[in-house]
């Protein structure tokens, strides 16, 4: 039961509860798919069923900006099911990857020879392509013009290995970097947002590139285990002769030494993660930025210095993740959260890590940029007494046995699963 596993936390389960009983209407309202066009609606249903994290998300934002949004993802997540496709040999995937951006206005283009578990948005491609063609113009330029650049990115990187620590930034700007930019610009293209928001690719590019080292970093072992190599040789080949050799117990110093050193250096693009956020202004967006964010944090901070990271899958609780969406909805929150795992990570700075330094040092400059007094640090943390959190530990489960029987059939497509 996930409630259990917030047992010592008992705001996570405050907020489960809240989450179950329609708490997360406030970040997630519920769409009118029936107003929608059949292709519209396929597009959606395709979202949920290919996104882990952002389908919720997206599905929150306003207006015509929740439709674009919808389509880029599902067109990247197209080309990534290409990139991501072992099967597909390299002189038919490079010209692929190439051309991608120009399937968008083939109306019959589709890919069925993929062996992907996503493999739905290349086989029914022409609905997704359908779509992108009824957007506005502004947004189709934008969509067009990243998925291109992604495309080349991927394509070069396919025939070379992440080496140095600048090809690694180089990687994740083509796979992720690319989408906070394109993402950036669609918000301005709304108007929901300033036009310096999709001007300042720097910034956006830092969005991207926090979350896809997270990622990279927390799925080390299934990577390597399917044969993908994306931690950079630079970082590795200082503790190990070959990646995969991490995962070794014997090396587990060695391993963690690395491990550090990765978190440490995705931990830099943090003070552009709060002065990004500090511009937006229209509540949507925010959510839809910040979320993702503040969940990367608590991801690096429970994978900092964590041998599991080598063993099985590091994840966070399910009523940690539900307790961030609803909290993360304005910036001196988010500010508190990044503050609070920021510290976390600092308690478990090692006396013998190589990387102790330069991870005290961005530590120190995360907790300058998130400028909050000390009684603000502390406000998330829930104290009750033992006999009362003992009692409500009882009720709680108990409920959340009951509401998962009664309620679950209830649940809608939207809804984080």
């Amino acid at each position: 039961m996930d409630i259990l596993k917030s047992l010592g936390h008992p705001e996570e389960i405050i907020n489960l509860f809240k989450f179950k009983m329609g708490g997360c209407r406030a970040v997630m309202p519920k769409l009118d798919y029936e107003s929608m066009s059949v292709s519209l609606r396929t597009c959606y249903v395709y979202l949920n069923q290919t996104s882990r994290s952002f389908a919720a998300v997206i599905q929150a934002l306003d207006g015509e900006l929740r439709h674009a949004v919808c389509i880029f993802y599902l067109v990247l997540r197209a080309l990534d099911t290409v990139e991501d496709d072992m099967t597909i040999p390299l002189e038919k995937k490079v010209p692929m990857l190439n051309n991608f951006h120009t399937y968008l206005y083939q109306e019959e283009w589709c890919f069925t020879e993929s062996h992907e578990k996503d493999r739905q948005v290349l086989e029914d491609f022409p609905t997704i392509s359908l779509e992108f063609r009824n957007l506005a113009q502004e947004y189709r330029d934008v969509i067009s013009d990243i998925c291109h650049r992604m495309g080349v990115g991927m394509a070069e990187f396919l025939e070379k290995k992440v080496g140095s620590m600048k090809e690694w930034d180089q990687y994740c700007h083509y796979v992720a970097g690319l989408v906070g930019i394109g993402l950036s610009r669609l918000f301005s293209a709304s108007q929901l947002e300033d036009p310096e928001v999709g001007r300042d690719t720097e910034l956006a590019n830092s969005m991207g590139l926090f979350l896809q080292k997270t990622n990279i970093i927390r799925d080390y072992l299934e990577d390597t285990q399917e044969g993908r190599a994306f931690w950079p040789k630079e970082a590795w080949s200082q503790f190990a002769s070959r990646l995969e050799d991490l995962a070794q117990p014997e090396k587990l110093e060695s391993a963690l030494s690395c491990l550090n050193l990765l978190v440490t250096d995705a931990l830099r693009h943090v003070p552009d993660v709060i002065a990004y956020l500090s511009r937006l202004r229209n509540q949507s967006v925010f959510n839809f930025c910040a979320i993702p964010q503040v969940m990367a944090i608590a991801t690096l901070s429970t994978c900092y210095n964590n041998p599991m990271v080598f063993q099985g899958v590091v994840k966070i609780r399910k009523g940690q993740a539900v307790t961030l969406m609803m909290e993360a909805t304005n910036m001196s929150a988010v500010q508190t959260i990044i503050a609070q795992y920021s510290q976390e990570i600092l308690q478990k700075v090692s006396l013998n890590d190589p990387s102790r330094d330069k991870t005290l040092h961005i530590l120190a400059l995360i907790q300058e940029k998130s400028a909050l007094p000390q009684p603000a640090l502390s406000s998330r943390n829930h104290h009750l007494s033992p006999v009362y959190l003992s009692a409500a530990m009882l009720l709680a489960a108990l409920s959340w046995q009951y509401l998962n029987t009664t309620a679950a059939p209830a649940q809608s497509t939207g809804d984080m699963q």
